[in-house]
């Protein structure tokens, strides 16, 4: 069990960490405003379903990164996917978890399906992160990501604290298999995933900047976000969305540079806080729309890089 809050290992640790932590993060961006700008490199979500075919889409749109997806963190197809990579050249930059479990991106179902919140899920959730870690390992990507979830913005409550003994549980087992633990925003506050993060103090624990899932769900302007998480941020998805406008609905979700996300303002707050990882458009929809988006989105953001 991860869930036993503050009598867990975690809250024990975090607390003696949290120092450490704040300290390695301040050397981190520091050490990042000194080096010089590097080009920003866009990638794009893989479905590995089928390792070679999912891999040579990223290769033929164009692509050197991706995101990958798969069906199964089995050991024979972490070394297809591997091999896939290696024949058509392409650098996988995170491995996105999600389950086990349905999670449901509303208010209403939400804060009791997503992330690493919910109790009925919590502890099989941390069991497939290592899982995927172990299947991320065989397949040399270096870093897990997924949503944790409708945080509360109270750290001093019992739930926070279950909630950070599973990010230390998740954060230490990636640790030990040479990986970062990227928290996807948007279902919390800027704020409060950072005092998530804080609290857990593990340095490999990173941010996968969401910024259509920030402005879709009411919960902070991505430029701004940079200024609370910009030394965390270790990957940037390029999508877009609208600002929800009735109490109970999402924003509607848009192509690339068709919504609320300022991303001439994000790339170029990007390159001030030193990010040179990569930036990765969603794949959503299907078939010919789908490429034709992706294509839109890549031209788009390939104007605004540079």
């Amino acid at each position: 069990m991860v869930t036993g809050g503050e009598t867990g290992r975690g809250f024990a640790m975090a607390t003696l960490g949290r120092r450490r932590f704040v300290q390695l993060a301040m050397a981190a961006a520091a050490a990042r405003a000194q080096q010089a700008p590097k080009p920003l490199r866009l990638g794009v979500v893989a479905d590995c379903t089928d390792a070679d075919a999912g891999i040579r889409r990223v290769k033929e749109l164009g692509f050197a990164t991706c995101q990958v997806t798969v069906a199964a963190y089995d050991g024979g197809t972490a070394k297809k996917l591997r091999a896939a990579l290696d024949q058509y050249g392409i650098e996988a930059t995170a491995l996105i978890v999600t389950g086990p479990g349905p999670e449901i991106d509303t208010f209403q179902d939400g804060p009791h399906t997503v992330g690493l919140v919910p109790p009925k899920t919590r502890d099989d959730r941390v069991t497939l992160l290592h899982k995927a870690s172990d299947f991320a390992k065989t397949a040399g990507i270096p870093a897990v990501q997924r949503q944790i979830g409708f945080l509360p913005e109270d750290a001093e409550g019992p739930l926070f604290k279950q909630y950070m003994n599973a990010l230390w549980h998740v954060a230490d087992y990636c640790k030990h298999n040479g990986q970062s633990v990227l928290c996807t925003t948007g279902h919390e506050t800027p704020l409060a995933l950072l005092r998530l993060i804080r609290a857990a103090a593990f340095p490999n624990i990173g941010v996968n900047l969401d910024p259509a899932s920030l402005v879709r769900f009411g919960k902070g302007n991505p430029v701004d976000a940079l200024d609370t998480l910009g030394p965390l941020v270790m990957s940037v998805d390029a999508k877009d969305g609208m600002c929800p406008t009735e109490p109970d609905a999402l924003g509607e979700a848009r192509p690339t540079g068709k919504g609320r996300v300022d991303f001439p303002r994000l790339v170029a707050r990007l390159k001030e806080i030193g990010y040179d990882g990569p930036i990765t458009i969603g794949g959503e929809g299907s078939g010919q729309q789908q490429n034709a988006d992706i294509m839109a989105a890549k031209r788009y953001l390939e104007g605004l890089i540079g």
